[in-house]
């Protein structure tokens, strides 16, 4: 599912070789640097390089691949990316477990209603969400909801594309986010389920996919074109919940007294007028609380 070789390749053509003090001319032809540039300057054979590329080379040592990752020019996610995928077990590893979240975390949401909170797994499949998330996303309940496919496959004049106000961006922190969960499951059949998917049904998945680009996102700029409020420039904290590996709380928030802030608290205020709807309908059982 997720390939050492493609993340050599593709790290290596993106280096300019004058950065690393290789003269060019008119005349080269390959993108980036060569194999056996790349082997000179790690200072591994060049023939080792190549089986590492190919995957031939197995359990390379640490100083080896930090020497790779100082060539190519990585940074800290990518350079353990680059470890976890040069240094996978022979014996297939565990697949990862299904999210089960304790009442007292669901409680938590309900804890934040000024702000769209939710919980996601490494699939960005959507586990919980509190009432403002399902009115920011235009989805009651949140569970069930894949972010992935909602940037990726929802229709551009409905609900999907078009909330997104950086569709672009979205998307290549999307693919990035998916690439490093596929190099820490690689034996997820769900995870891979949901890339093949996105892949047949998505020119720009398969696009962003091919690049091998990877990116863990803990907080962060995003930005949503409501269809009922407008413009919502919010700030994303994303919070790893320890005892669910994968699993992260996002949390949404405006800066106060800012026309954003003033549009999430409108949105917030057409939830409560929707649940007075609600309370008072005659179709309503009164039985339940």
């Amino acid at each position: 599912m997720d390939d050492l070789s493609d993340f050599l390749r593709t790290r290596r053509s993106r280096v300019d070789p004058g950065s690393v003090g290789i003269a060019t001319d008119s005349r080269r032809r390959v993108a980036g640097l060569r194999r056996e540039e790349v082997a000179h300057l790690s200072g591994v054979s060049v023939d080792y390089y190549v089986r590492l590329e190919q995957g031939r080379a197995r359990q390379p040592s640490a100083q080896v691949l930090d020497a790779l990752a100082r060539v190519l020019g990585l940074d800290e996610v990518e350079r353990e990316h680059l470890h976890r995928l040069a240094r996978r077990p022979q014996r297939p590893a565990k697949s990862a477990p299904n999210v089960r979240i304790r009442p007292e975390l669901l409680r938590v949401l309900d804890l934040i209603p000024d702000a769209p909170a939710f919980i996601v797994d490494h699939r960005l499949d959507v586990v919980a969400g509190n009432r403002l998330a399902e009115l920011l996303y235009g989805r009651s309940p949140m569970k069930g909801l894949n972010i992935a496919r909602h940037i990726f496959l929802d229709d551009p004049d409905d609900e999907g594309r078009s909330l997104y106000a950086e569709w672009e961006v979205c998307t290549r922190d999307t693919v990035g986010h998916l690439r490093l969960a596929a190099g820490k499951y690689p034996d997820d059949p769900k995870l891979s389920a949901l890339i093949g998917e996105l892949a047949v049904h998505s020119d720009r998945f398969r696009k962003l996919w091919a690049r091998a680009d990877v990116r863990s996102r803990t907080h962060g700029r995003k930005a949503f074109a409501h269809p009922l409020v407008g413009t919502l420039d919010l700030h994303q904290e994303n919070f790893a919940l320890p005892e669910e590996t994968g699993t992260e709380l996002v949390v949404l928030s405006a800066e106060s007294g800012t026309e954003s802030h003033d549009n999430l608290r409108l949105l917030a205020s057409l939830g409560a007028t929707d649940a007075r709807t609600l309370d008072r309908s005659p179709n309503r059982d009164m039985t339940q609380p």
